[in-house]
């Protein structure tokens, strides 16, 4: 990287809910931002069918139309959205180089990075099938949907038992799969799944399949299929929503070795701020969020990003 570079004051990897406020505000700032949308544009939410607790939106709305709105938005104050997906990042100093898969090459003043976070799902492709038509990997974000509907969750730590007691309140009933005979939750997490009447565990069980309907389109499933790992025995569940709690996944491989990354590889940001520990370097979103994962606190954050970003900028000058 060292020949044809585009100079740019603010760089935006990734988008959904974060990357595209960030790129509202750093437009406003007159910060001329370029933004590469990644390989999943608008992210997490794009594989959502149903938004309905994002303020603004008293009827709901899809996942996908929700960021193709926040994208036109960000368009329309000026921002640079481009496809494709950042291939090199060299954040070792000032201005930072930057490659993308198309064969451009960047030197940017800052760089905002919104990369995400992608969830763990088991591999199964009847999983995959049914993925926004009762497979989730959020019941914060989905679980509204199945009020008075039987549901599964899948994990045994404490978001798995976080997410079957959330559920436990809404859905008629919760199955909770666990693949051993004990859970990693943590004592307190586990007295409270266990007491609670609604909530069934299921030990030593894994998922074998999911069942359903199929016509066209038009997806639900009916029942999951599982395998008790001691005996061999097959047992199915009459379930309306499927939900995965087995982790998250944050989209940091590029910035291994220069950003600091938690043990799970989310990126540290300073207390109160989207600021790394690179200056002029900000995370904002899924990738630097192991709590929330919300799209509004993403957006949030995005925008602390642009603002922290604009006032960096201004600091150097």
């Amino acid at each position: 990287m060292n020949q044809d570079f585009e100079k740019v004051k603010s760089f935006i990897i990734g988008s959904g809910p974060a990357g595209y406020t960030a790129a509202i505000y750093a437009s406003r700032a007159n910060l001329s931002p370029i933004m590469y949308q990644g390989m999943e544009p608008g992210g997490q939410l794009t594989t959502t069918t149903e938004v309905e607790n994002f303020p603004g939106y008293p009827e709901g709305i899809t996942g996908p139309e929700m960021m193709e709105d926040l994208k036109k938005q960000a368009e329309r104050m000026g921002a640079d959205i481009r496809w494709g997906v950042v291939t090199e990042a060299d954040l070792s100093q000032r201005p930072f180089k930057l490659a993308t898969d198309d064969g451009k090459k960047f030197m940017a003043e800052s760089v905002i990075i919104a990369t995400g976070a992608t969830a763990k799902y088991l591999g199964l492709e009847s999983e995959t099938k049914f993925k926004g038509a009762g497979v989730s990997a959020c019941a914060t974000c989905d679980g509204f949907f199945y009020k008075g509907r039987p549901v599964a969750v899948v994990g045994g730590g404490d978001t798995a038992a976080e997410e079957a007691l959330y559920l436990a309140n809404i859905a008629s009933k919760v199955y909770l799969i666990v693949r051993r005979d004990v859970m990693r939750a943590s004592k307190v997490m586990q007295d409270r799944v266990m007491k609670h009447p609604n909530i069934e565990v299921l030990w030593n069980h894994v998922t074998d399949e999911i069942v359903g309907n199929e016509n066209g389109l038009m997806k639900s499933m009916t029942h999951a299929r599982l395998k008790n790992v001691v005996t061999g025995e097959i047992k199915e569940i009459q379930v309306d929503g499927f939900f995965l709690a087995i982790g998250h996944t944050p989209n940091t491989q590029l910035f291994k070795g220069q950003l600091d990354l938690d043990e799970e590889g989310y990126i540290k940001t300073q207390p109160g701020t989207t600021q790394t520990n690179i200056e002029g370097v900000f995370a904002a979103g899924d990738v630097q969020d192991r709590i929330f994962r919300q799209a509004i606190t993403a957006a949030g954050s995005g925008c602390m990003a642009a603002i922290e970003s604009e006032r960096w900028l201004q600091s150097q000058e």
